[in-house]
This record gives C-alpha cells, structure tokens and sequence, in this order.
C-alpha cells in the first residue's frame, strides 16, 4: 500500500493539504460562534456583525477548499487503482503456464474488477479518511488549547484509550478480509461457470440448477462479508462507547473552567462542538485502522511491480537453427503418464505431423515444445542447447502456436490478425491468401474491419481458424505448432492451407491430427504416430 502512496506523494500530499484546511477553517468557524454568541450576550451589534461576517468568510474558504480537495482525491484514487491493475497485470504475466491455469479466469477477473475496488474502499478511502481524522483531531485540540492548556491533556487521556483498542482485534480483522477476498474469488469462478453453461442448462430444462448456483454463489459471497461487517460493527460500539465517556469529561472540564471564569462563559457552545470533532476523530481512526488490515490480502496479490520488469527484447531470437531434439523425454499429469521415453527431431524447414488416439500426449508434446510444461525429465534441445536455459518469452518470439479451439478478441478480423502491429498490405494479402481466408473477407459486411463478436462468435469454427493460421503467417514465425487447427475446415479450404504451409522452404511445421489419410502423409517429411504411455512409440 505504502509503495503507491510514495509513488503518486505529490497529488496525494496535495489531497491532504487541502484536507488539513478544511478542518482548520471548521475548528475555527467553532471559535468564531463562541465570539458570536458572546457579542449577542453582552448586546454588542457591532462585535456580532464583525464575527458573523468571519464566519462567512470562512465558510466559503471551507467549501473552496474541500472542492479543491475532493478534486485531487479523485485524481490519486484514479492513478492508484491504475497502477495496481498494471502491477496485478504484471503479475499475471509473470505466471508460466501451469500457475496461470492453477486459477480460474473468472477469479483473475475477480482481481482486477472487485479487488481493486475492494483496495479502493479499504485502503485509499480509508487513509484519505485516516488522515482526514487526524486533521481533525489536531485542528479540535489546537482550538480547545486556545481556551485553555488543560482540555488538551484530557483530550489526549481520551486519545490513548481509543487509539490502544483496535491494535486488540487488527488480527482478527485481517482473517476475516482473506475469508471475504477468497469467498469472493471462488464465487466469481462458480459464477463464470453457470453462465458459459447457461445453454446446457436451458436446453435441458435445467432453470432450476442455474437459479440455485447463483443463490449458492451470493451466499459464499456475503457470509463471510456479514460476520466482518458484524464484527466490525461490535468493536465500533466498544470503541464509541469508550468515546462518550471521554467526551463527557471534556465537556465537564470546560463547564468548570467557565463557571469558574477562566474561560469565557460560552465556550461551553463550541467547546462541546470541538470536543465532539476531536471524539469523532479519534472513533473513525479506529475503525479507518481496522479496514487496512481487511485490505491486505488484496494486496498481496501483487508479486511484482510494473516497473520492476524488464522490457522484452524487440529482435527476435532464432533460437533453432538445425533442429530440435527429444531424447527420453517423460512427463505426466500427476499419477497419470502421458508420455514414456520419447524420442524425436524436427529439423528446421522440415514438415511434420504428430497422430495418434486421444490422450497419447500429442498437445503435451506442443506444450513442452513452447516451454509451458517445465516439470519433464529427459532432454529437449534447441540444437545443442538445452531448452531449459531459455525463457517462454524467447521461445515464443520464434513458435506460434495454434490450438484447435481458437480464441478471438471482440474486435474486428484485422486487429486479430494483426494484434496492434502494423503490416503493409502486400503482408496482409499474403497472409490472407496462404491462410484461404481471401474468400470469406469478401462476403464480410466490412471486410477486415467486420467486428467478429465476443470470441469471434460472428464467425464460423472454420472461419475462426484461418483467421488463427493468417495471425501466424502475418507475424513470421519461423516454427509454426497446430493442434488440430484445420479440424474445422472443409477438405478444399482445409487442402489449400495446408498445401500453403507445406509449400514454404523457411516454415518449419509440427501438425497435430487424430487421423491422416494416406496421402496427406505422404506430403509430410515424416509422421510420428504416437501411442499411450504402456505401449511402445512407433515412428510412421
């Protein structure tokens, strides 16, 4: 928390500066209705008129000032909620594959929606607060001082009693803030699940189930809310409890001290004025104290700063120059072996394919390939060098990847293909034209700026796919991995890219399929048919 305080210091100091005033100008608009009341006592108009007139000027200071804050408040909550979705995005994209897919994405949605505004309520809200409170209290003891020394000293009895409490429950408050943090990420993740699965549900006359899990989803979200706002709630009370009773002393000190005549008789008026701000104060510091300590877990989500990592290398790294090699590589999925003492190559500009039943560890062997499965014994080598000594990043800028169930962006076809680069349009028609998706833009109602909906759901699965092969072939990666990414095209269209990836020289190919004719294999340099782990591996 305190890193982005530190950071953003500037509008943040400003936001309390203007805070501080507001309070000085409220702490003596009190001393002014002292001197008020005084003038109507002793039937002085003109004492009257001359403070009523300063009330007002500071009235319209006060008003000047909490716009001026209530501005830069808005500002350092809008450039801190901005840097925390920066450093959670870091984080995110610090993971390696197996921790990323460790979680839901409905929770990471989670992180980056409800949890920062949970930081935003508990942390900035709550310091801007915090702070706000002890201008308050400083600005009430610094009025009550200029009545008379001895109210500070009972003020200050007061502050040690209030402030001491919270530190008893901080703990408490802390656990009960994970349980609300992770309660809401597991329903986030129960939720996301019911609404992918809301045709299921539907056709199957199912409205029941959909109802209950979302009842189900609220309730793991607002029990553990319930016991923290009730336990909150009752440490609140004990603590205003101990506030009243501070308060009635002070209050008791200044009639004293004005029947005695050692203050002036009305500063009973706005001394309890004062003494309730300084109360007021000293009770929201405690409670301000204890919603920090709910919004820690929020924080420590974040692992690292957007600033502390390194910018990526924009040359690309040929990483493969002759071949990649396997050799008695073993890998399984917990108990589950997949794959058993493989060993293969692919040599650079070489075409392949990899076949076999379903579950015989085809996709695992394209994971391992782009380093997103580390935990392998064996070796896998990128020409001598083992693949271990290079990052994902660095073996991506030279593979691309495509999987059989394509993802698109709700954008149009050009930004997909494109990702935010630029290319010239003989790139692009090249790309089109090897990818046999020069047809289908002609029929878009835009072209390449037809939108293709939420996960391109305006598109076919044929139509999505080619758009998947042209993002690879616009961006010249020399190593091209398919998981059954022509699975949903028709045999001509299917033919066509295919033929377009076989046909160039620079292309190195390893395409997965569960069934190749045998003719399509002969257009391979070589076929690799893989069997389950108990079986032993045939090479075609």
């Amino acid at each position: 928390m305190m890193y982005y305080l530190k950071k953003y210091w500037k509008v943040n100091l400003l936001t309390i500066f203007f805070q501080v005033l507001m309070y000085a100008f409220s702490a003596c608009m009190r001393l002014i209705l002292m001197r008020e009341f005084r003038g109507v006592i002793q039937k002085n108009i003109r004492l009257f008129l001359l403070w009523t007139v300063a009330e007002i000027i500071s009235w319209i200071l006060y008003f000047i000032c909490y716009g001026l804050h209530s501005f830069f408040r808005a500002k350092a909550i809008r450039a801190m909620n901005n840097e925390v979705r920066r450093d959670l995005t870091a984080t995110l994209l610090k993971k390696d594959y197996l921790s990323y897919r460790a979680h839901d994405i409905g929770e990471y949605l989670s992180w980056l929606t409800g949890g920062v505004e949970q930081i935003e309520s508990s942390a900035w809200d709550s310091f801007f607060s915090l702070t706000g409170c002890i201008a308050q209290i400083v600005a009430g003891l610094t009025a009550l001082a200029s009545l008379h020394w001895s109210l500070i000293i009972v003020s200050l009895l007061s502050s040690v009693l209030v402030i001491g409490a919270p530190k008893l429950f901080e703990k408490h408050m802390e656990r009960l803030g994970k349980a609300c943090a992770q309660a809401q990420a597991s329903a986030s993740s129960k939720l996301k699940d019911l609404l992918e699965g809301y045709n299921v549900l539907r056709a199957f006359n199912r409205n029941e189930c959909f109802i209950k899990g979302v009842k189900e989803s609220g309730e793991q979200i607002e029990t553990p809310h319930f016991h923290k706002n009730c336990h909150q709630g009752w440490i609140f009370s004990g603590t205003g409890i101990i506030n009243v009773m501070a308060q009635m002393f002070v209050t008791l000190s200044i009639a004293v001290l004005s029947i005695k005549g050692v203050i002036i008789e009305t500063a009973l008026l706005g001394g309890s004025g004062l003494c309730s701000d300084v109360a007021n104060g000293l009770d929201q510091m405690c409670y301000q104290h204890l919603s920090f300590a709910s919004a820690k877990p929020y924080f420590s989500r974040i692992t690292v700063h957007a600033n502390q990592v390194p910018h990526e290398a924009s040359a690309k790294a040929e990483l493969v120059r002759e071949a990649i090699i396997l050799k008695n590589v073993n890998f399984s999925y917990g108990e589950k072996p997949i794959l058993g003492n493989l060993s293969l190559s692919f040599k650079r500009g070489g075409k392949y394919a990899i076949t076999g039943p379903s579950g015989c560890g085809k996709s695992t062997l394209l994971k391992l390939l782009l380093g997103w499965l580390p935990d392998y014994s064996g070796t896998i080598q990128f020409d001598e060098e083992d693949i271990r000594h290079f990052n994902t990043e660095q073996i991506q800028q030279q593979m691309s990847y495509i999987e059989q169930n394509v993802f698109l962006f709700n954008t149009t076809i050009r930004d997909n293909i494109t990702l935010g680069e630029t290319f010239t349009d003989e790139q692009m028609e090249k790309a089109l034209r090897d990818s046999a998706l020069v047809g289908d833009i002609a029929f878009m109602p835009d072209g390449l700026d037809t939108l293709v909906g939420e996960n391109g759901g305006n598109l076919s699965g044929g139509q999505k796919q080619r758009v998947a092969i042209a993002r690879a072939l616009i961006h010249n990666r020399s190593i091209i991995l398919i998981d059954e990414g022509t699975s949903a095209l028709d045999q001509k269209n299917a033919g066509i890219v295919e033929e377009s990836l076989l046909a160039n020289p620079e292309l190195t190919l390893i395409l997965v399929s569960h069934h190749l004719s045998p003719e399509r294999k002969k257009q391979f340099d070589r076929v690799y048919d893989l069997q389950p782990v108990e079986s032993s591996f045939k090479p075609a």
